[in-house]
């Protein structure tokens, strides 16, 4: 009874957050270009682009747990720094730092909170387009073991490749995936060893006044274990401005297509991004 009041207070007070924020963002559109804030849309649906942006994603997951009553919220601080790092090359981090809450997760162990292991990408990207007008960028990846609670983390350090390729098309649309791999390297011995692929194909759309509609499947493959987690994400979201702060607010919701028997089964996104676009 306390797990699930706990549950539906904190929903409540996510969902209540997003809906008031959404409204006020649209309100402020009028004050900035449409075109602006249509290039900004467009950017913001590359992984890779040349703009400095600072998401906050919340994410509600529910139905985990061998009783299936088990429920987790995670903020991913995900700040986006591109570098020009010569007259042709572009290097862009992304860092992923979790802040996590679950409970009911594992069988008598209660709730548990804190930070989760950090996960850093750099891309290393040309600045032109290839003939066919695609985006690309790879580089390294790594995990790192910060985790505040033996069960909010791997206890692995984690590295391996990852790669992304992309096109935007004239017309508002966006297509294209993103793939990593890690492996355990080194971390505690007595915590199972990390072999897994990240495989990401996205689809967006711009509906012109900074709107977007996207569609992605953020599939990872557990190589130890041999099962797929597979959530499809749909969510719609907003560029517009805060005071002189140039903002995005994103809502959405996934459903897993396949998961562990003790994964989740559906899940809510809200994310509020901070844009900091070069001064021209």
């Amino acid at each position: 009874m306390r797990s699930q009041l706990k549950k539906s207070v904190l929903l409540r007070q996510a969902c209540s957050l997003t809906v008031l924020a959404i409204p006020l963002g649209i309100g402020c559109s009028a004050v900035y270009a449409q075109g602006s804030v249509d290039e900004l849309a467009k950017q913001l649906a590359n992984p890779i682009a040349s703009l400095t942006s600072v998401p906050m994603q919340l994410n509600y997951d529910d139905g985990i747990g061998t009783q299936d009553d088990g429920y987790k919220y995670t903020l991913n601080v995900q700040p986006v720094i591109p570098v020009s790092i010569s007259e042709d090359w572009n290097m862009i981090s992304r860092t992923i730092v979790p802040l996590v809450f679950q409970d009911e997760i594992f069988p008598g162990a209660g709730d548990q909170s804190g930070l989760g292991d950090v996960t850093q990408s750099l891309f290393f990207s040309p600045k032109a387009l290839t003939a066919s007008g695609w985006t690309w960028g790879a580089g390294p990846v790594l995990l790192i073991p910060t985790a505040t609670d033996d069960l909010l983390g791997a206890e692995k350090w984690g590295a391996g490749p990852t790669i992304v390729a992309l096109k935007q098309t004239t017309t508002g649309w966006t297509y294209g995936a993103l793939a990593n791999h890690i492996w355990s390297f080194a971390g505690e011995s007595d915590r199972g060893d990390i072999n897994a692929t990240y495989l990401q194909p996205f689809l967006a759309k711009g509906l012109g006044s900074g709107r977007t509609v996207n569609v992605a499947l953020e599939s990872t493959y557990n190589w130890e274990a041999e099962q797929w987690t597979i959530p499809l994400n749909i969510a719609y979201s907003k560029v517009t401005k805060l005071g002189e702060q140039l903002v995005s607010f994103q809502g959405g919701a996934r459903y897993y297509l396949d998961a562990p028997d003790n994964g989740p089964e559906w899940g809510l996104r809200f994310t509020f991004t901070l844009l900091f676009p070069k001064k021209q």
